[in-house]
């Protein structure tokens, strides 16, 4: 019996070392079934629509104490808390090392501002790289470069989870990129490994921390057949290697549809902020053209009011 065992296990031995054979899949170890429980599969909040508005970025939202964020693809803006103007940066990629022209979804974290940056053309990017400014002079700090054995291809959104010390982004790409959530180390940048999303939405733009929850935003409906784009949500486990995600809310109240992007959450007054881009018509990422009646895209922060369900 002793020999047909240490048999079996150099034969098992020798197949992993052949091309085409694997070790068999590791054990179970996300505990209990989402589907099992209704208040896994239901949002957790019901929203009103409060009111809209219009800011001078299109990418990203973010809040702290009183104060909003702004990003567009290559600014950073600061709007105080009746949305007056009252920092801008317009050079956010002074400093950095390589070639990079886009920013995604936003997030803030005390007094910091965290940004996901890139080279972006065509749906294609390059040199991915958490960016780390001063909030209140929106000055560059730092910047961490991305490991790129994660398979990550892009980034349109980053979430700060002070929770966990973690920093999370997203991916916009279609394919085995855009399946996953990213994880590093707020302390250090060092990468932490991915999430894999279940069932994944497609087209992520933001992602946001909440309550122990992200919240995702997906460009996921067809604005030439007017359909509506989508909030996501799943619960943040930094030792999960996979996350249920479940629809949480429906953007069909937007002014009209088009572009959603970065996603916040105004933690003092219970409101959900989201950024929306109506106006210009977007392929693969880039504004190609105008809708009839627009002669320029327009940028709007959609606020809602945010009621825990039962």
């Amino acid at each position: 019996m002793k020999n047909k065992v240490i048999g079996m296990l150099l034969l098992a031995l020798l197949l992993a070392a052949v091309p085409g054979y694997a070790a068999a899949p590791a054990p179970v170890t996300v505990p209990g079934r989402p589907e099992d429980g209704a208040e896994n599969l239901l949002p957790r909040y019901e929203y009103a629509l409060i009111e809209s508005r219009q800011v001078d970025g299109r990418q990203g939202i973010a809040w702290e104490d009183g104060e909003y964020w702004v990003s567009g693809s290559a600014t950073l803006s600061r709007y105080d808390g009746e949305w007056n103007l009252i920092g801008l940066n317009e050079a956010p990629f002074e400093g950095m090392d390589g070639s990079v022209n886009h920013i995604g979804d936003i997030d803030v974290c005390g007094g910091e501002l965290y940004a996901g940056v890139e080279y972006f053309a065509d749906g294609t990017a390059r040199d991915i790289r958490i960016a780390v400014y001063d909030a209140a002079t929106l000055a560059l700090k730092r910047c961490y470069a991305f490991d790129p054995s994660s398979g990550q291809t892009e980034v349109s959104g980053i979430a700060v989870d002070p929770d966990h010390g973690i920093v999370w982004m997203c991916s916009w790409a279609d394919g085995e990129t855009g399946r996953y959530l990213y994880k590093y180390a707020m302390a250090d940048g060092a990468y932490l490994g991915k999430v894999h999303l279940q069932c994944p939405p497609q087209w992520l733009q933001g992602v946001a921390y909440h309550d122990g929850f992200l919240y995702l935003t997906a460009d996921d409906g067809t604005a030439d057949l007017g359909e509506p784009d989508h909030l996501y949500r799943g619960k943040a486990d930094p030792d999960r290697t996979s996350m249920a995600v479940t629809l949480e809310r429906t953007f069909d109240d937007v002014t009209m549809q088009g572009e959603i992007e970065g996603v916040s959450f105004d933690r003092a007054n219970g409101r959900l902020l989201v950024s929306y881009n109506r106006g210009a018509q977007v392929v693969l990422g880039m504004p190609l053209g105008f809708y009839e009646g627009y002669e320029e895209e327009i940028h709007e922060v959609f606020v809602y009011a945010m009621d825990a369900r039962e």
